[in-house]
């Protein structure tokens, strides 16, 4: 039995929405979504329903959709615990994040949905395309290996589940792969991994078994074969044809004719239609147009203008490295905040008193130290620090965004209190902090602290056009005998930007 089969409704409506899907057809599946979410009240049903329609828009490029189609997804897979509903959802959210050029919060969502995916029980066809969606959002994210890892896993379950091999083909991830060889300076690999594409085009037609939505990635390797020179057997112009309604398809297409007109020895041509039509540099990654121009150029004798455009391919190519190292920097940091957190079991208390999170301690634990600090006879600054701009993560996002965005707040205010300070978060996007025997002074000069931290933060790479900022108010416990709730609201009401 497949996992489609133990819904409650709707299960025939879903399989069609989800065959269009496969061969191309979201604008058609779109529809079909939409009325089965009007009529299902089943939690499963909604679930499986919103993450397909999150694909669909993804599909269909309408990225100004994709933070509200996202955080109903997740609402509802978080009401029903499902690895494979999860998994799934996280896999189309690595490309609804690859569309936004988030590169730092779409690895989040490849390792999430691997992990997920990866703890399905059963062997069945849904699975199979998560891992195929898995495979897609490795590889248009430049994880080419990941990619055919992935792939491969959806084969073995597809076999499981009897579907053929050929099935999950996946000729976009060599494609990718094989541009990204060329973005490099390595032509002749890239040539390499071409040919290897169209003979297997050969061999799926032999066996009748091509997907109508692979048809422009065929087409465009046997094109950009052309393009470099090498004469081939199919013709690329009819693959170009057909093949779906996605933005993939349509950029492929174009990019196609391009490659098609440098062969036939038009170079100005082909230069005026790059310029033409703009085309999304997710779907063969920024350097490509930049590439095609190159080869324009060489084929036109400009081997000056050629080599300038190489050259800035090569660059465009290298800044998705550098933002690969950069997201490992701050993976690390991440790890280290978390484990400072941690280290210091008189600071931070047990699970009971964390906040799962970000885990630092949480409101109870809080109440506990400062009742054991006023009981000594202490007093303390204590400030209230909150998040300015959090809303606005959350609505545009979503809220897998705004946990982001507190945990490494949470890491910034872990890594610039004293030793003996103490930081918990309150509610929300609220924290609070206890500074035992600090005066005013002090107070300040954290404040400054964690302004400079915060603002060395790269929020535009993980919530890019939402500028964050901090805002912290301060007062006093112990002082004339004023308690937590006390000081709490003096501090609340005193609260200015950092």
């Amino acid at each position: 039995m497949g996992w489609l089969d133990q819904l409650a409704e709707h299960v025939e409506d879903l399989r069609r929405a989800g065959r269009l899907q496969q061969n191309g057809r979201s604008a058609q599946a779109l529809p079909i979504l939409d009325s089965v979410l009007a009529a299902s009240t089943d939690p499963t049903t909604r679930a499986y329903a919103l993450i397909q329609r999150f694909g669909a828009l993804i599909n269909l490029g309408r990225a100004a959709e994709l933070a509200a189609a996202m955080a109903a997804a997740s609402e509802a897979v978080r009401e029903v615990p499902d690895p494979y509903l999860r998994g799934q959802m996280h896999a189309f959210a690595a490309l609804g994040a690859h569309l936004q050029s988030n590169l730092d919060r779409g690895v989040t969502h490849l390792v999430q949905a691997s992990r997920a995916l990866a703890a399905v029980p059963e062997h069945d066809e849904e699975t199979a395309w998560g891992w195929h969606d898995l495979a897609m959002a490795y590889s248009y994210l430049g994880f080419h290996g990941q990619a055919l890892t992935a792939i491969e896993q959806a084969r073995e379950v597809g076999a499981s589940a009897g579907l053929a091999p050929e099935v999950f083909a996946a000729p976009g991830i060599r494609l990718r792969n094989a541009v990204s060889l060329d973005h490099q300076g390595d032509t002749d690999g890239c040539l390499r991994v071409l040919r290897d594409i169209d003979a297997e085009l050969s061999r799926y037609l032999a066996t009748d078994q091509l997907r109508p939505g692979s048809r422009a990635v065929y087409g465009y390797a046997l094109a950009r074969r052309a393009a470099l020179g090498e004469p081939t057997e199919e013709s690329a112009a009819t693959w170009l044809t057909g093949g779906g309604d996605s933005v993939r398809t349509r950029d492929l297409q174009h990019l196609g004719a391009v490659c098609l007109t440098i062969a036939a020895g038009k170079p100005e041509r082909a230069l005026t239609m790059l310029e033409a039509v703009p085309v999304s540099a997710e779907v063969l990654g920024a350097p490509e147009p930049a590439r095609l121009r190159s080869i324009c150029h060489a084929s036109a004798g400009d081997h000056a203008a050629a080599h300038a455009a190489d050259r800035y391919a090569f660059r465009l190519a290298a800044q998705r490295i550098d933002r690969l190292r950069d997201g490992y920097l701050d993976g690390v940091a991440a790890r280290l905040d978390a484990q400072e957190t941690q280290r210091d079991p008189h600071r931070y208390g047990d699970e009971t008193l964390t906040d799962p999170l970000t885990g630092l301690p949480n409101r109870r634990q809080l109440e506990h130290y400062v009742d054991a600090l006023l009981a000594r006879g202490e007093r303390a600054a204590v400030g209230v620090c909150d998040i300015v701009g959090f809303t606005t993560v959350n609505m545009r996002h979503g809220r897998h965004c705004g946990d982001l965005v507190l945990q490494r707040i949470a890491g910034v205010l872990a890594r610039v209190m004293r030793r003996g300070d103490f930081v918990a978060r309150f509610a929300g996007d609220e924290f609070v902090l206890v500074l035992p025997g600090a005066g005013p002074h002090h107070a300040a000069e954290v404040s400054r602290r964690i302004s400079a931290a915060a603002d060395a933060e790269n929020w535009q790479i993980l919530v890019p056009g939402t500028p964050i900022g901090l805002a912290a108010g301060w007062s006093e416990v112990g002082a004339n005998g004023r308690g937590l709730s006390a000081a709490l609201a003096a501090a609340a009401a005193s609260r200015k930007p950092t």
